[in-house]
């Protein structure tokens, strides 16, 4: 048989909602369901999910022992010493760590599009993005954001900032926004996959390289990768911008201060463009037929 159509069954089910208030909250609720079904099912097995967890953390701390070499060598990268670099790592750290621990399964799609188990998900009474999104749902991943806590800790105590109650409340926002960010970056990677099919590592480049990038201060980099992080894939308002405020550094391509307070407003905007994306792709799916 030839191409199957559109996939009918999600658009038919999503088309039956009041409004987009109705779907965000269905899909949260079969988010939160998938979720809990998956932790249940690693927490059957503690001793398990501790190694794998403390696995993971100890994997993600490579990282930044990269760094403390380098600083072993030298006093400074590109101008900033090892506290300004730890605080601008913790934070894409955590920020990432969130993302990839909520949503990290999305970069599954791919396989699911070639062998045609997305199907399945299609027929069932639930938002697919919230059902690809929870598949398997691995909370050894909170290693990751562990990680990147602690480091974030140590630069907080040791980095010379005078800290303002704005700067203060400027952290958990840079927190949450960077991940809003970095989980849009994920869905637009996803919905890519639909066309692609095979474009796990295209998506990986942006979301695991997009944090490797931002651990490092932005003054390493010439201002072409600087450029593209900021208005292309604006991943540079996870951590750049807020952050070398907050440390009172000025922004490599001369941005005004305000735009430091910009990410809750860009993380928004990115997850509807991710939105818009994700549907988009949807109803481009092709059933992989019989």
């Amino acid at each position: 048989m030839g191409p199957a159509g559109p996939a009918r069954p999600s658009g038919l089910r999503e088309g039956t909602s009041d409004g987009p208030v109705d779907r965000v909250r269905d899909g949260l609720r079969a988010y939160r369901m998938i979720t809990a079904m998956w932790i249940r099912s690693t927490l059957a097995y503690r001793a398990s999910f501790v190694m794998t967890a403390l696995g993971n953390l100890t994997a993600t701390a490579l990282d930044f022992a990269a760094i403390l070499l380098m600083f072993s060598q030298v006093d400074v990268l590109g101008g900033y010493r090892l506290p300004e670099v730890a605080f601008l790592y913790g934070a894409a750290a955590c920020a990432f760590g969130i993302a990839d621990l909520a949503i990290g399964s999305m970069d599954r799609l791919g396989r699911r599009v070639r062998d045609g188990t997305l199907d399945t998900l299609l027929v069932r009474p639930a938002p697919v993005l919230a059902q690809v999104a929870a598949d398997q749902f691995a909370l050894r991943r909170l290693g990751r954001v562990v990680q990147g806590l602690l480091v974030l800790g140590y630069a907080v105590t040791a980095v010379d900032v005078d800290w303002t109650p704005l700067k203060v409340l400027l952290v958990p926002v840079m927190l949450v926004s960077g991940a809003g960010i970095f989980m849009a970056v994920f869905v637009v990677g996803a919905a890519f996959q639909f066309v692609a099919q095979d474009a796990s590592e295209v998506q990986n480049a942006f979301t695991y390289g997009g944090n490797t990038l931002l651990q490092y201060p932005p003054s390493v980099f010439g201002k072409d990768l600087v450029r593209g992080a900021t208005f292309l894939v604006p991943i540079a308002f996870v951590n750049w911008l807020p952050g070398l405020y907050v440390l009172g550094r000025p922004y490599p391509l001369g941005l005004p201060s305000w735009a430091a307070f910009t990410p809750p407003l860009v993380a928004v905007a990115c997850c509807a463009l991710a939105g818009l994306a994700w549907r988009a792709g949807l109803r481009s799916y092709r059933s992989t037929g019989s």
